[in-house]
């Protein structure tokens, strides 16, 4: 996977799989805990999560501006590092009110925005090297995996974490519970959901439950605190990945250095062929931000429906994908597989290929047996599908492209773009089929009817081939596209796409509460459709600036 790529490669891998395991932590549960701690319903909450999101990503812009201006791209990105990793530590301190919450989230925010661009702007500094711009977005795709593999495992410790200090206090952890708790305090319970808290209480508690007022109190802080250390372990991935950048940052391109020992200032282009780049990103930017507007969906509106609209439990096959350890001997046998079956590969690696791939195989059916025939889980567990099916399909994406690429068939960056676009439309239209029939939101109840897991596991599979189609091509594009001075710039511009998406997540959630489920994934199926036929109308021009 990194065979021919400079070793400033493993650097940003490794800093941005530490960075990103403790970012997807907190993102798997943070509308649950805001749900939970403060009693916000799911637009409020979803007002607080977008403009989070937004904040990550479009203070990547202030981020550029300043790395740009002072060429001190490395620098920018400690910074950014050290950041992040004190807004982990306010988060992971209980006790405190919404204001408190609030600053630990823009302070993690103000730290991504140093960093992220950044980081992704030094990755294209070294594919500026003509010994390494032919691999520049096969880098961008294992760059990218880094990411995920840090996304993989972050849900799983965050519900391992919360679940274990619930345990610690004496109950179970049930996720229908925070809400009837809010109700209760607030005296708007109904007579049926007065029985459902009496029933949930007395099974979470393990004996009957007389005092419901002490019961609320205690319950909602054993939820809310657990939530807090999770909080606290993606603190601790920060330190690794701080940690990874500060000893190893020597390996990865430093502009300003090199500008100042050759006396050169930085390239500049005409203003004709600037404005022609800068054109064609921002065409490109206009588009994405509809991609991420749908896509970021599934920390939230798609959160909300695997807590309100999915089974809660689960028989053993699959369990095998809920389990984190059952996952990781599939994702570890599969890549025995790709070994195996490598045409290049020696007869010693095949050897060790067919080994993993039959152990992999091997540990996964074991536990397979130990399973039992039902199993709860909570619905955080949705989140790892998407980086495992990254995990798993980046080598056979990056097989496709280099297959056509060989015939001179590959699809342009931008053709990519407008593909990803087409699919995470078939990915929602997955998820409507899955949703009519289903209730509204206003007349749910414990006992309301749930689908099957497998609606949204095959939508975040397709929106996962969607996301690969388009985000780390995308990204390349922007790497090799944007004009020299601007480079910082235009990376934080990619990330200010994204912000805007992010910012509009809020209309998912407010639509949520509103109408039916079945509408809210169709306005998401418009709004893909109409960005991939606008990206398809300039497509002509963004191919002569791609080439």
């Amino acid at each position: 996977m990194f065979k021919g790529h400079p070793k400033g490669l493993y650097v940003a891998f490794f800093a941005n799989m530490g960075e990103r395991f403790g970012f997807y932590t907190m993102m798997g549960v943070l509308v649950y805990y805001l749900t939970a701690k403060y009693g916000l319903s799911g637009t409020n909450a979803g007002i607080i999560y977008s403009t989070f999101y937004f904040l990550i990503y479009g203070l990547a812009l202030v981020g550029g501006l300043i790395a740009d201006k002072t060429q001190n791209y490395k620098k920018v990105i400690f910074i950014g590092l050290a950041t992040m990793l004190g807004g982990y530590i306010l988060m992971s301190i209980p006790g405190f009110g919404l204001p408190f919450t609030l600053v630990a989230l823009f302070v993690i925010a103000l730290g991504n925005g140093l960093f992220k661009g950044n980081l992704q702007a030094v990755v294209g500094q070294l594919y500026d090297e003509p010994k390494y711009s032919h691999l520049r977005d096969s880098a961008f795709n294992v760059f990218y995996m880094g990411i995920n593999v840090g996304a993989l495992y972050a849900p799983h410790a965050a519900s391992g974490i919360i679940g274990w200090f619930i345990r610690k206090q004496g109950y179970q952890r049930n996720d229908l519970l925070p809400s009837l708790i809010h109700k209760f305090k607030d005296g708007i319970l109904s007579t049926t959901e007065a029985v459902d808290f009496q029933r949930i209480a007395d099974t979470v508690s393990g004996k009957a439950v007389n005092d419901l007022a002490k019961f609320s109190h205690d319950y909602l802080a054993a939820y809310s605190t657990g939530f807090n250390y999770a909080f606290g372990a993606a603190g601790l991935t920060m330190v690794v990945s701080f940690l990874v950048y500060v000893f190893f940052k020597k390996m990865l391109p430093d502009v300003k250095k090199a500008n100042e020992k050759d006396g050169a200032p930085v390239v500049e282009m005409s203003k004709a062929e600037t404005k022609q780049r800068m054109s064609a990103l921002f065409l490109v930017f206009g588009v994405v931000i509809f991609f991420w507007m749908a896509f970021h969906q599934n920390g939230l509106t798609m959160s909300l429906f695997a807590r309100d609209y999915t089974v809660q439990q689960v028989g053993p096959d699959a369990n095998l994908f809920f389990n984190v350890w059952s996952l990781t001997a599939i994702i570890i046998g599969f890549f025995g597989f790709l070994t195996l079956i490598k045409k290049e590969a020696s007869l010693l690696s095949r050897s060790i290929g067919g080994l993993v791939t039959i152990g992999g195989a091997t540990a996964a059916y074991y536990m397979y047996t130990t399973f039992a025939q039902s199993t709860p889980f909570s619905p955080e567990l949705f989140q790892p599908f998407n980086p495992s099916f990254i995990v798993i399909l980046t080598p056979i994406i990056l097989g496709i492209f280099a297959w056509l690429n060989k015939r001179g068939k590959e699809p342009t960056a931008p053709r990519k773009i407008g593909m990803g676009m087409i699919i995470t439309a078939i990915a929602f239209t997955i998820l409507l089929i899955g949703s009519i029939g289903l209730e509204p939101f206003k007349d749910l109840t414990p006992e309301s009817s749930r689908v099957g897991v497998g609606w949204l596991i095959g939508t975040y599979f397709t929106l996962t081939v969607a996301e690969l189609f388009l985000s780390p091509m995308g990204i390349s594009f922007v790497s090799k596209v944007s004009p020299p001075k601007y480079q910082g710039l235009m990376q934080g511009g990619w990330l200010g796409a994204t912000a805007l998406g992010n910012q509009m997540l809020w209309v998912g959630s407010y639509l949520y509460e509103r109408i039916a489920i079945w509408k809210v994934w169709l306005v998401f199926i418009v709004l893909t459709l109409i960005a991939a036929g606008f990206i398809f109308s300039v497509m002509k021009k963004l191919d002569k600036v791609a080439k």
